[in-house]
Parts: structure tokens; sequence; C-alpha cells
């Protein structure tokens, strides 16, 4: 234990063990570049008008877009900042569920950064889907959409009266 009647020692503890004066600018740094990672969450995804109309999910390090029409299921699949990453020799199923029943549709690569599967279903309000979907020489991935429920655009979420 060190004695308190010696302020010299005081100092030496005190200055010991003093910070850095590069790790806050450091942290502050890592903060603020790591919030990109944190800005893709569902809700805000939903605020965000999608390429081809459909409902945008991260799903790993990719972006897919889900467009659901009467009979047929797209995916068009994207990089974080909107860049088109090629189906080529991927494989996927799209999981339809909803009030109405079940259905399975088989997705493959329909050129560009697009699956396409067709099946019987019928699209109801309260739809979820699950997209599992292998890019060439990746493990599958799973996104989980509601395309059937809109979310306000981010301007107009923001607005009230």
């Amino acid at each position: 234990m060190r004695s308190l009647r010696n302020p010299q020692s005081l100092f030496f503890i005190s200055r010991s063990r003093s910070m850095n004066p590069l790790k806050p600018i450091v942290l502050a740094a890592a903060l603020l570049f790591s919030q990109g990672a944190f800005a893709h969450s569902d809700d805000y995804l939903d605020t965000q008008t999608a390429p081809h109309g459909g409902q945008l999910r991260m799903v790993g390090q990719y972006h897919f877009e889900l467009v659901v029409k009467a009979g047929e299921v797209s995916v068009y699949v994207t990089d974080h900042g909107g860049n088109k990453i090629a189906t080529d020799g991927a494989r996927g199923t799209a999981t339809l569920l909803s009030s109405k029943g079940k259905a399975s549709v088989k997705l493959a690569p329909a050129g560009d950064n697009r699956m396409k599967g067709a099946g019987k279903f019928e699209l109801a309000p309260d739809m979820k889907v699950v997209v599992s979907l292998a890019l060439a020489g990746e493990p599958a991935q799973q996104g989980r959409f509601t395309p059937m429920q809109k979310t306000q655009s981010a301007p107009a979420a923001m607005h009230s009266h």
C-alpha cells in the first residue's frame, strides 16, 4: 500500500495511469464511422424507396429487395452501396406465409442481380416471406419480409400535425 503522506507517490500513480491523448480521438472516430453498420435496420429500410418498388432487407453483407406480384417472386441482390451483385450460380427459395395459406417458390438466376420464381399463391395483407438465398460459393442466408405492409417514407413519417 502506498503512503498518502508522500505527495510524489500520488503523482506517479495518477501519471502512470493517464490516458494516451490519441485514445479519445481514435474512439470518437470509431464511433462516428461505425454508425453506418447500425443504419440498416428493417424499420430504416422500410422508409427507403427500393429501385424496383419492393421491400428492402439487410441480409448479411447484402441488401435483398423482394418484389412479390400475383404468382411471381423476384429478389434483387445489391451490396451495401447499391451495386448489383451477380446471381449467376445462385440458388434459393421463397416461403410465403399468410392467412390464405403457405407456398414455396424455387428461385433461379434471371440475369444481372435478379433471382426469380413462379408459384401458386395469393397475395394477402398479412403475408410474410422468408427468402433463403445462396450466392455461388457462399453459404445460404435468410431474409424476412412483410411485403404487403407499407411503411411511410422518411419525410412523411417525420411530418405530423
